[in-house]
């Protein structure tokens, strides 16, 4: 039974249990929601790891790292610091985006080494494949896309994006808007191009029940690409978007029908007054299903800082609503990040998750910045550095005055030393 069959069956899981306990939430609780497809735990019945995590409705925003090879930039160990690098600043998942020569060797191993979930996006591999043979990717047969998709859910993901929704009705209404770019996804181009120069429906939307079966077999959790997210904030929004979306939540309820658990991608690049719209647009057309998110991103003029252009938009998007956010890194529109990027992009969708976390009461949430505060207010530099949530990055910036006490910043002018009370100075004393 999948997690999803095993929830509506009235018993709470393991895995259920394992997550629940991370959310300081009951079993049952966990149970409810993935019994309602309002949350989901990706965890492929053949893949073995430390940390077991839930997301969804009510449950603490989880971050994803992108991570992975291109057929510019190879090498395993360079991908290895990336996943350690990534780990160490506190994701909650990695996806494997490779497209190099070395592609199998990349996955066993973060397959192997990851301690948290790891997802991928099958039509990479099938697409490099043809290309190491010089082989057009119009080339590609549906029937080794699936086999392809069996192979990589059989050696372990827990969760994979597939671009079901890029359909030839949406292909259609590209001509009735004025994009700018037509697609900035590449699984989503992929399986464009390759419908337009053989003239034919999506597979994996015209077979959508195969690969049902496949995800069933192993608990994978689908990812419900989308192949037309905007990829620019002057696209945002538009006719092409929302009927991939439509698309999508109705894919989603044929998914829960066949016991397997299915979370919703969504947008891309975002103005900043569209992005709770958005979210409830997902969660109202997908019954609620988990929504995850790259960004997003509220301005296109940022390169070199879309990590942070992508927090802005995360903390409002999982404020909103929104449950997993995959990270953006220095390097996004420019090049392929190395560890110090994915460090950073880690550590800022974090801030952005957490920050949404706190609007969105989750429980505790707020109870690491109380501890934090009374730190500061005692001066008490070890406790700040112990709650910071990159205390590397802290201790490496902390600068005490001669007094020890206070920082350089305001010295002995410091508003917290001078506005304590008689009674509370003579307790520090």
């Amino acid at each position: 039974m999948t997690q999803l069959e095993t929830a509506r069956a009235g018993n709470v899981s393991p895995e259920m249990s394992q997550a629940a306990a991370a959310e300081n939430m009951s079993g049952e609780r966990l149970r409810e929601l993935i019994a309602a497809g309002k949350a989901v735990i990706p965890k492929n019945k053949r893949h073995q790891f430390a940390t077991v995590l839930a997301m969804g409705q009510g449950l603490r925003t989880k971050v994803n790292a992108n991570i992975g090879t291109s057929g510019a930039c190879s090498g395993v160990e360079r991908e290895a610091e990336k996943l350690d690098a990534a780990v160490a600043a506190g994701t909650d998942s990695v996806m494997d985006l490779s497209t190099g020569p070395d592609l199998q060797e990349v996955r066993e191993m973060i397959l192997e080494r990851s301690p948290v979930m790891v997802g991928a996006v099958p039509i990479y591999a099938v697409a490099t494949r043809l290309r190491r043979k010089g082989q057009p990717i119009a080339a590609m047969d549906a029937d080794d896309l699936f086999r392809s998709i069996e192979e990589q859910c059989a050696a372990g993901l827990d969760y994979i994006t597939v671009h079901c929704g890029v359909t030839r009705d949406v292909i259609r209404r590209l001509d009735h808007y004025e994009r700018i770019m037509p697609s900035v996804s590449r699984g989503g181009s992929i399986l464009m191009h390759w419908m337009e120069r053989n003239n034919k429906e999506n597979p994996l939307y015209e077979d959508f029940d195969a690969l049902l079966e496949i995800a069933h077999i192993y608990d994978v959790t689908l990812s419900l690409g989308d192949g037309f997210r905007p990829g620019t904030v002057v696209d945002a929004t538009d006719g092409p978007q929302v009927e991939e979306l439509i698309t999508l939540g109705e894919l989603a309820r044929r998914a829960r029908a066949k016991g397997v658990q299915v979370i919703i991608e969504g947008p891309g690049h975002v103005p900043l007054n569209q992005v709770v719209a958005n979210v409830i647009m997902e969660k109202q057309l997908c019954d609620g299903a988990p929504f995850y998110l790259l960004g997003p991103l509220t301005t296109d003029i940022a390169p070199g800082y879309d990590h942070i252009t992508a927090a802005i938009g995360g903390a409002i998007a999982a404020a909103a609503g929104a449950d997993f956010l995959c990270y953006v890194t220095p390097a996004e529109h420019l090049g392929i990040p190395d560890a110090a990027d994915v460090r950073s992009g880690v550590i800022a969708a974090r801030i952005a998750g957490h920050s949404a976390d706190i609007a969105k009461g989750i429980p505790g949430a707020i109870e690491r910045d109380r501890q934090m505060s009374i730190h500061r207010r005692d001066l008490n530099w070890e406790g700040m550095m112990a709650q910071a949530i990159d205390p590397e990055w802290a201790r490496k910036r902390v600068s005490l005055s001669a007094d020890r006490e206070t920082c350089t910043m305001c010295g002995e002018l410091c508003a917290v030393k001078l506005s304590r009370r008689p009674h509370e100075t003579a307790a520090t004393a």
